[in-house]
């Protein structure tokens, strides 16, 4: 059953359910009926939310400007003086579109003055990573050798929140190949986490993670080949959803040749915002069709409701980890709170975490090695070299029966996941078990980059193998640090992993208005 998102006047998210055809256009009446009734009446005062523009929802934003309330030159007027107040502190954003956002707010208040149809986030300020296509740009994702790859056109990702209506007014930083978990480059610099300069804004989204938290557009587009997304959204205290592979479409023109197989079932283009509702209305924007990509899938955002109390599996960790007692802490408390809001949780062992951990290594590193490894090290620095070369150090060489033998068993990981998924819809897994490290910790050695990713951040590169989507939601701070939790749900149940997300946050609350008061 799809759901479309319908945003009134007061910011009421009307969903209109699309069942069987032969209750779609019954079901569409009910919606179209239902968004009206949201929408106050012409002579009605509408309510601005509270707090300066910048701070508001991307819900907020979009139904401001729908009503009328506010422009968008004065929203996008607001974001981009809030990015020139803290982006050259935190080196977050490292292209400013402030100029073409402005005319493009401009013709998006022409636009609704006519009655022109608002898309879902009509005027609403994002910004995108500087590792896929954006039309007349450099591509460079964070190598200064490839500052002259121009972008053709939009990425599909780019496209469909353009459709949307939304207004991009920066790209924001990424590591060298977006191959490290921590965002510096030589062509940008060192991006930082806006909560603490000590400590990482995460990678490679970090310049999406620290944008978003720090007040810089609503809604930060991401990727996630290893843990891009949901490391960063931990790391700024922000939420985020890594979909299933197929439900956002990718491609870049600018590339010289297609990604690898396994590179391209792996990975996933995705939002950051400071709310679980922002994600998921981000999701369904960025999740268009686009036939460019033709592994694309036209799931619906909504799947069949589990019957009776929703049962979470709390992953046992392995014993073989290196866990904080904050870790244990917050997942305690994000258990806790989702019994308080019906959830039935129960700790159990997940099928085959190392193992599957091991494949995703395996896999991503072996190809890697044989397609781009060579042309990689000739323009990239010794801090990738380092990092690289951790990663590295934890993967099996593989010849041609070896590798198969990996693909194969990446099937056998994802059918113990699909399987245990019909008693526990949703796992509650850590995003790290460590406190965030420092900012470019992973260029100590390749020892201590393989402790990053085989010790700490486990729970999350191996995921990605399994093509699962994922949620992370803040829970708590400690030492000033944010915490967050990962849910993890079957294919295409991003609603799934999102609710379980919405649970915590309603409870935890969102951690950025803590950060907004300590940058004051």
């Amino acid at each position: 059953m799809a759901r479309k998102t319908v945003i009134g006047k007061k910011g009421v998210r009307v969903k209109a359910a699309a069942k069987k055809k032969s209750t779609m256009k019954a079901s569409g009446r009910a919606g179209a009926k239902a968004a009206r009734k949201a929408e106050p009446p012409k002579s009605a005062k509408v309510r601005l939310p509270k707090g300066p523009i910048w701070q508001w929802s991307a819900l907020e934003t979009a139904a401001a400007i729908r009503a009328g309330a506010v422009s968008s030159v004065e929203v996008v007027e607001a974001h981009v003086a809030r990015m020139r107040a803290v982006n050259p502190k935190l080196n977050a954003v490292v292209v400013d579109l402030s100029e073409e956002a402005l005319e493009a707010a401009k013709a998006a208040d022409k636009a609704r003055a006519k009655g022109t149809e608002p898309g879902l986030l009509h005027g609403v300020p994002i910004t995108i990573k500087e590792n896929v296509d954006y039309d007349g740009r450099p591509n460079p994702n964070g190598v200064p050798a490839q500052m002259k790859i121009i972008a053709p056109s939009d990425a599909p990702v780019v496209r469909n929140l353009k459709k949307a209506g939304a207004i991009v007014i920066g790209l924001t930083n990424t590591p060298e190949f977006s191959f490290r978990g921590f965002t510096d480059n030589p062509l940008h610099g060192l991006t930082l986490n806006p909560w603490n300069p000590e400590i990482t804004c995460g990678g490679s989204s970090g310049g999406a993670g620290a944008a978003v938290a720090a007040g810089i557009g609503t809604i930060a587009h991401g990727n996630d080949i290893g843990g891009s997304l949901r490391w960063p959204a931990h790391c700024n205290g922000v939420a985020t959803i890594k979909p299933t592979q197929g439900r956002v479409p990718a491609y870049n023109e600018s590339a010289a040749a297609e990604r690898p197989m396994l590179a391209h079932l792996m990975s996933a283009q995705g939002p950051l915002a400071r709310s679980v509702a922002d994600v998921r209305l981000a999701l369904e924007v960025m999740s268009q069709r686009d036939p460019r990509d033709p592994w694309w899938v036209p799931a619906p955002l909504i799947g069949p409701k589990p019957k009776g109390p929703v049962k979470v599996a709390l992953a046992k960790l392995p014993d073989d980890m290196d866990v904080d007692p904050s870790v244990h802490a917050a997942l305690r408390q994000a258990a806790d709170h989702l019994e308080r809001s019906g959830y039935r949780v129960s700790e159990v062992e997940v099928p085959d975490i190392n193992g599957v951990w091991q494949t995703w290594c395996d896999i991503i590193v072996n190809e890697v090695v044989v397609l781009q490894e060579a042309a990689m090290l000739a323009v990239t620095s010794e801090d990738f070299h380092t990092a690289w070369n951790g990663i590295k150090v934890k993967a099996n060489t593989l010849d041609l029966r070896g590798w198969m033998r990996a693909t194969t068993a990446r099937n056998t990981h994802i059918r113990a996941w699909q399987l245990f998924f019909e008693d526990y819809p949703v796992v509650l897994a850590p995003t790290t078990v460590k406190p965030t490290p420092g900012p470019r910790e992973d260029t100590i050695s390749p020892e201590r980059t393989r402790e990053i990713f085989w010790n700490d951040i486990r729970f999350i590169s191996a995921i990605n193998v399994l093509g699962l989507p994922s949620a992370v939601v803040p829970v708590a701070l400690h030492d000033g640090r944010p915490i967050g939790v990962q849910l993890i749900a079957g294919r295409y149940r991003e609603d799934l992993a999102l609710d379980a997300a919405s649970a915590i946050e309603k409870r935890a609350g969102t951690l950025v208005r803590q950060l907004w008061e300590q940058m004051s």
